[in-house]
């Protein structure tokens, strides 16, 4: 549990007593360090006071102008052919994000980096719209922030998500959003006529619906409550929702699996899908720092669970082990899954589900065959 109480001053939640001067202390960060990357590189960073009596780490945002927007992946586990990320970096700062790791080969590092230092892809639309445009190009659903979040909280000033979305609707082009962050709200409007032509789904992940424990594991997304309330408003603006339980992370949360998937389908989800926490490369050495600092009594235990689920550490890059892991104790817990996903009516839900039949080169005019 955290140490916070509620303020001395009356006025805010989670001040510390000892700090109190009528005003919040900023908002934590996931990691607790700026290790170096296994390039053994970094760029220089810089600290910033804020009026409280500590120094505290600002988010500092680079604009790039991307030479391309559209990444292609084979993985059979992962279902988009195709995938779009207009950040670099996300400012949420999950611990166990398996994203973290990419910031090493900008000389950036994984841990506190990764959440700070972000690059914005300032052109992403206009290159979305130049691939659509070109004859050639063959419509496929598009994963939407399958690498960083898509709306993480620096999309609220930039809105390369939604200018995004505004191509996937003058195109007619089907896309998956993945978030975890209640700004998609923003956006039901383009959502809500994506969904009238069959085109969008939304993955929402659910970690907690532990307040304390979501902020501390995902310092700056959205909290349990809101991200139900979010599902209950996409699906009551008739935009399919995926809820993700992710990741599952044995002796910290796995507990929940039944409750947060039965509130997930009770806020309007149809399906439900499950991710094992796997931690590649420098994530794993995060994430048990992290555990020593908030959880120190858990921390050798749920390590060994892990490396249960994970025996083979190579395999966790693999496409057979890398969703669901390995072993007995991962084998429960999908089980555990199946039961509880046919219990609660979920139903399969397919990329096939979404129309490709209706992308076009022109606005309002369908091209039905392409050549």
């Amino acid at each position: 549990m955290l140490s916070r109480s509620v303020c001395t001053c009356g006025k805010f939640k989670y001040c510390e007593p000892s700090q109190c001067k009528g005003r919040p202390l900023p908002k934590k960060r996931g990691a607790s360090d700026r290790r170096t990357g296994r390039f053994g590189q970094l760029e220089p960073i810089s600290f910033h006071e804020n009026n409280l009596e500590s120094s505290v780490l600002q988010t500092e945002v680079k604009a790039v102008t991307a030479k391309s927007i559209i990444s292609t992946n084979q993985s059979p586990d992962i279902p988009w052919s195709k995938t779009v990320n207009p950040y670099i970096g996300c400012e949420h700062g999950c611990i166990y994000c398996y994203a973290r790791p990419t910031h090493a080969y900008y000389n950036l590092s994984p841990g506190l980096d990764f959440e700070s230092k972000l690059f914005v892809k300032t052109n992403a639309d206009e290159l979305l719209r130049a691939e659509f445009s070109k004859p050639s190009y063959r419509p496929a659903v598009i994963g939407l922030g399958t690498n960083t979040d898509a709306y993480q909280p620096i999309e609220r000033k930039f809105e390369v998500t939604r200018r995004l979305l505004q191509v996937m609707e003058e195109f007619r082009h089907p896309v998956s959003v993945l978030t975890k962050n209640s700004l998609i709200e923003r956006d039901i409007d383009i959502l809500q006529r994506l969904a009238k032509n069959n085109l969008v789904e939304v993955h929402f992940t659910l970690t907690s619906l532990q307040h304390e424990l979501s902020r501390i594991l995902e310092p700056r997304a959205s909290l349990p409550k809101a991200r139900l309330d979010t599902i209950r408003r996409l699906s009551e603006a008739g935009i399919p929702v995926k809820a993700m339980f992710s990741p599952v992370i044995p002796g910290v949360n796995d507990h929940e699996m039944e409750a947060i998937m039965t509130a997930a389908r009770a806020a309007g989800a149809t399906c439900m899908g499950y991710i094992l926490i796997r931690l590649p490369h420098e994530v794993k050495g995060l994430f048990s720092d992290w555990l020593e600092q908030h959880m120190p009594h858990l921390k050798t235990d749920v390590m060994s669970r892990i490396d249960e689920c994970r025996t083979d550490f190579s395999k966790q890059f693999s496409f057979e082990t890398r969703m669901t892991g390995e072993g007995l104790l991962a084998a429960q817990l999908l089980g555990q899954f199946r039961g509880y996903f046919r219990q609660l009516g979920f139903r399969e839900i397919s990329l096939d589900d979404l129309d490709h039949s209706l992308f076009t080169r022109r606005f309002g005019s369908p091209q039905l065959e392409l050549f």
